[in-house]
């Protein structure tokens, strides 16, 4: 799948980007919280009703839905910060490419709670999608040889290592298994939507303008330098 053009964006697209980037995840979080609205008003019926139960193949389409729904207003209050925080990093160089990463990261986590969670646990929460935008946070600049994405990449998974251990079996209360399904789905995501460089031929040329450095002497002067 090609890559959006974010790498050859000037700085004033590059900024337009970001700030589609912070609306989208505030849109996004609007929405989530409206859910909640109404999920608590209907006793969180929604929650029972459209959550992910393991093996039921009537309830496979709720992996779409589960990521909407939370058990209380603790557990949303817990995933709004990292969601808005990881998802804005995800997505500031190329929303399209990050609708994409999420599409991705639903599935992978919502596929493993399907596959391999015990048959009477309903699963819901946006922490599968969380993981899988940590994952591709953390891994995308080193894919993508880009030092600011690498440097970003580093600090976050060097402040947020902690939540690996909640990727893994033994935490009480938590989905270790949609957690551990979004992290692969983003570092999958990392080559999936990786920048592919575009290979241009090289420029003939121009009679009468000398060598190559003649010329590149020439543009200086023409900037003033």
């Amino acid at each position: 799948m090609a890559a959006d053009d974010t790498t050859t964006l000037d700085p004033a697209r590059m900024i337009a980007e970001a700030r589609k980037a912070f609306f989208v995840m505030f849109a996004l979080l609007c929405v989530v919280w409206a859910v909640q609205l109404a999920n608590w008003t209907d006793d969180y019926r929604l929650s029972l009703d459209h959550g992910i139960m393991a093996h039921r193949p009537g309830r496979l389409a709720d992996v779409f839905a589960a990521p909407f729904l939370h058990a209380n207003w603790q557990h949303l209050e817990g995933n709004s910060g990292p969601l808005f925080v990881f998802g804005f990093l995800a997505a500031y160089r190329g929303v399209k490419r990050f609708l994409g990463l999420t599409l991705l990261v639903v599935l992978t986590s919502g596929a493993a709670v399907w596959l391999f969670e015990r048959e009477q646990v309903v699963t819901v929460g946006a922490s599968g999608v969380i993981y899988g935008y940590f994952g591709y946070v953390v891994l995308r600049g080193v894919i993508d040889r880009n030092l600011i994405d690498s440097l970003i990449g580093l600090v976050m998974g060097a402040s947020f290592a902690y939540i690996l251990t909640t990727a893994v079996p033994g935490t009480p209360g938590v989905s270790w298994l949609a957690h551990l399904g979004g992290l692969v789905g983003g570092l999958a995501g990392a080559w999936i939507f990786r920048e592919r460089q575009r290979k241009t031929a090289p420029a003939a040329p121009v009679p009468g303008q000398g060598s190559d450095r003649a010329q590149l002497l020439k543009e200086l002067d023409d900037l003033g330098l």
